[in-house]
């Protein structure tokens, strides 16, 4: 949540933001809502201190005169509470309707994030490794996944609907093997690793900027204000929730959980396969900085080689783009996308994403640390999807498929797998 002042005195920047990233939101509604909050306030307060003032009087001449002499300034005081009590629903009213607006304030973006209104406007940074070709004509992850009896949709779907799956046997070995190859990595690297909850409150939703647009997208627990998270972002972040954190140096956090999504607004779109399902696994990183823009923009890039450092050990061609404004969240400063090589869809589809938050999620969670002055001051957060899981199955299945219907196993998974080098269909080996 940004600063009013800060908001008053960026207007124009504000609702252009807002407009790019398509928030319905109105600046000159959220200040006029602040103004009559404040004047309420100060009205409320001017009768309070009339009230005040009668009190000793009223006392004053029940003590020398009797209680009949009052009644003149008892009644005074009986209006003024009338008064006051319909100011201060006024008031809350008010309030509500300011903080709600509030909670739409987008984050600005980055100088160097490109204007555009949907993914295809986002650009291309760079392009690392070739797509295969093949002599033959490739199967595409499900029915690779048929063949060898590791991924069964229509069961999935039996069992809980539409955009659910099983796995099975070396689907499950493969699903493991990449999350724990970049838990792995991510511990090298010096991440603290944390197992994390996957049902919150709403408030911690709020904090991370989550809620309230994200909302539909967030499956709730019946009758209780608990949530299922999409993302070890929440969690992550909440982790330090209220709190004065030390950053001598980088705070980087990293997690590997189920994640769920409702995909409200989906219907449609990438209905085939695993590449939107509501039911995922997720290797998180998130950092936690001081406020700089230049260590900032240092840890986005590093946590975005991160996410590419494994790419390439899974031996997959991908490119890196820049997310335009219209394709950015509330909450994002400037990101990247990742998409890696998927022959089914002849595409790169988004398999990462790398996101600066500056202290947009800081200040609704009101985590802060002590400055080189000795100030209190909002630090910057960053988060990284370092590999989300299915979805990463969809390219590593089909870049690395044989003629056969064999499925080569990049080396970096091997010892993940039992050392086998490659999968071959069950019916080769029956």
């Amino acid at each position: 949540m940004l600063d009013i002042k800060w908001i008053r005195e960026h207007q124009e920047q504000v609702q252009t933001v807002a407009e790019e990233k398509g928030i319905a939101f109105s600046v000159p509604e959220l200040l006029r809502w602040d103004d009559q909050r404040r004047a309420l306030l100060q009205e409320t307060e001017r009768l309070r201190q009339e009230r005040n003032r009668l009190t000793p009087q009223i006392e004053a001449l029940i003590r020398e005169q009797g209680p009949e002499a009052a009644d003149a300034l008892k009644n005074e005081v009986k209006q003024l509470n009338r008064r006051l009590n319909g100011l201060e629903k006024e008031r809350d009213e008010a309030e509500q309707e300011y903080r709600r607006l509030m909670l739409l304030v987008p984050n600005p973006v980055s100088p160097d994030t490109p204007k555009g209104r949907s993914d295809l406007d986002n650009v291309e940074v760079k392009r690392v490794g070739e797509p295969p070709t093949f002599e033959f004509t490739p199967r595409d992850h499900v029915a690779l996944g048929e063949l060898h009896r590791m991924i069964d949709i229509p069961r999935g779907v039996k069992t809980a609907g539409a955009r659910n799956y099983y796995l099975s046997g070396a689907g499950v070995l493969l699903h493991r093997a990449v999350q724990q190859l970049a838990m792995d990595l991510l511990a090298a690297k010096g991440f603290t690793l944390l197992e994390v909850p996957l049902m919150v409150r709403a408030e911690a939703l709020v904090n991370t900027g989550f809620f309230p647009l994200g909302s539909d997208q967030t499956y709730q627990m019946a009758e209780d204000d608990r949530w299922l998270v999409g993302t070890a972002e929440v969690p992550l972040v909440a982790y330090y929730d209220r709190e004065i954190v030390d950053l001598t140096q980088p705070i980087k956090l990293a997690a590997a959980s189920l994640c769920f999504r409702s995909e409200v607004g989906s219907a449609g779109r990438d209905v085939h396969g695993l590449y939107r399902v509501h039911q995922f696994s997720k290797v998180e990183q998130v950092v936690l900085c001081e406020n700089s823009l230049e260590l900032s923009e240092q840890l986005f890039q590093e946590i975005t080689q991160n996410a590419e450092e494994l790419l390439q050990l899974l031996e997959l061609p991908y490119r890196v783009m820049t997310v335009c404004t219209g394709d950015m969240s509330q909450k994002t400063y400037k990101q990247y996308d990742i998409e890696t090589w998927m022959p089914s869809r002849s595409a790169y589809g988004e398999t990462h994403s790398s996101s600066q938050l500056l202290d947009f999620q800081a200040r609704r969670s009101n985590i802060r640390f002590k400055a080189r002055d000795g100030k209190l001051q909002y630090c910057y957060t960053l988060n990284n999807t370092m590999v989300a899981s299915p979805r990463i199955l969809i390219p590593l299945l089909e870049n690395h498929q044989e003629e056969d219907g064999s499925i080569r196993i990049p080396q970096a998974l091997r010892k993940y797998m039992n050392g086998l080098e490659r999968l071959t269909p069950l019916d080769l080996r029956e």
